[in-house]
C-alpha cells in the first residue's frame, strides 16, 4: 500500500535526479529506493556497532580464551613433534619408512 506525501527539494537536486532516472521513470520510485537503501544501510551500521561495542566489551576475555587456545595448540604440535621417530635421511614418503615402530602410521594400523 502507497500513502501521498508531499516534499520539496532544491532544483540542483531534482535536475540530479532526472538524469539519473531518465525522462520515462518515476521520481517516486526513485526517491522510494534512495530512501529504502539508505534505512538499510542505517539498520545494518547500526548492527556492526552493536556487535563491536560487544566484542570490546568482552575483548579481555576472548584475549584470554584465544591466548590459551594457542597454548594448548603449542603444547599439542611441540609433543607431536619431539614424540615422532622419524629417520632424517629418508623422506616420510618412502616406502622404507612406512609402518616402521613407533611411527604415527604404525601406530595408526
Amino acid at each position: 500500500m502507497k500513502a501521498k506525501t508531499s516534499i520539496s527539494l532544491s532544483v540542483p537536486l531534482l535536475v540530479q535526479i532526472d538524469k539519473l532516472i531518465g525522462e520515462h521513470a518515476s521520481r517516486s520510485a526513485f526517491i522510494e529506493k534512495v530512501l529504502h537503501d539508505h534505512l538499510r544501510e542505517t539498520e545494518r551500521l547500526a548492527i556492526q556497532h552493536r556487535d563491536m561495542e560487544l566484542i570490546n566489551a568482552n575483548a579481555d576475555y576472548f584475549n584470554r580464551e584465544m591466548e590459551d587456545v594457542l597454548k594448548d595448540q603449542d603444547a599439542f604440535y611441540f609433543d607431536l613433534v619431539q614424540d615422532q621417530d622419524h629417520d632424517a635421511t629418508l623422506p616420510p614418503s618412502f616406502p622404507e619408512c612406512e609402518n616402521r615402530p613407533g611411527t604415527a602410521e604404525a601406530s595408526v594400523r
